[in-house]
């Protein structure tokens, strides 16, 4: 079975409700296995495959999630949006918990992450100042309207490595810099679905204010739980709106982003390397 579109849950959303003719897919690619099944079936009338980004049980930690894998799988699977769900912290007094940002900047705080598919004698620069699909994120931000839930469009997400979350001092220069909300996962996402040429957006669901807020010692496990539960069955009234909204064609450039992107001469590029990326490179490399 293909999909359409693709979803990524993040934290406190390991599952997609409002499926019809379920079903899951076990996929292995160049890179490795995928942080779980596939969950494949209907939503709102389109194909669309669902992801637990850490797992069902919530298994696998930021820096350890295979990005490249997970990626090429749905990539193979025929997907051509990626809509991603991420638990974030706040770092602007506006983003309250439980509001909604769609961002459509990032700032990378990573370090030894792969972020490409590129290498083994096969160079690509994707452009990637505009990192998002701004199509989707429109999409993104009226579903959320639609859905009833505070949502902000655009604003920066800082994804940092983690696990353990910021120190004050980081929290309040991450504040200094503009930054909107802090996660742990989602750049390395939106790079690698540029370079596969899937639209990618981001929906940040703020689950409490980072360290620099004055009340942030006062928020409890529980009070952080019930937020990811609420925020958990927000995203779904939003996807499924998102899905119900989405145009059956895209009229973005993402599809195209390897156009002129690889920079190897096509006589020299590996065969097995040709191989490994067929389903990426292909229709570029004749």
């Amino acid at each position: 079975m293909k999909a359409e579109i693709g979803i990524i849950g993040g934290s406190g959303l390991y599952s997609m409700p409002g499926f019809e003719a379920r079903e899951e897919a076990s996929i292995e690619t160049p890179f490795g296995r995928p942080s779980d099944n596939y969950v494949l079936g209907s939503l709102a009338g389109r194909p669309v495959a669902f992801l637990a980004r850490h797992g069902r049980g919530h298994r696998i930690s930021p820096s350890e999630l295979n990005f490249r894998a997970n990626i090429y799988g749905m990539k193979s699977l025929g997907v051509e949006r990626i809509i991603s769900l991420s638990a974030v912290g706040s770092l602007k007094e506006e983003h309250r918990p439980l509001d909604f940002v769609v961002p459509d900047q990032f700032f990378d705080r990573t370090h030894d992450r792969v972020s490409t598919f590129f290498g083994e004698g096969l160079v690509a620069h994707i452009s990637f100042a505009d990192p998002v699909c701004p199509e989707l994120v429109d999409v993104l931000a009226r579903a959320c309207g639609a859905a009833g839930v505070n949502a902000t469009k655009g604003g920066t997400y800082l994804c940092m490595e983690g696990p353990a979350f910021s120190t004050r001092a980081e929290s309040n220069v991450y504040r200094s810099w503009g930054m909107d909300v802090i996660g742990m996962t989602n750049l390395q996402e939106a790079k690698l679905a540029r370079e596969a040429e899937i639209c990618y957006a981001t929906v940040a669901m703020v689950t409490d204010y980072d360290c620099w807020h004055e009340d942030h010692d006062a928020v409890t496990v529980e009070q952080i739980v019930a937020n990811l539960m609420q925020n958990a069955a927000n995203a779904c009234k939003v996807v499924a709106e998102a899905v119900a909204r989405m145009p059956s064609g895209r009229g973005c450039q993402c599809g195209s982003a390897l156009a002129h992107a690889i920079i190897t001469d096509r006589k020299l590029a590996p065969a097995a390397t040709r191989a490994k990326l067929g389903i990426l490179v292909a229709k570029y490399l004749v």
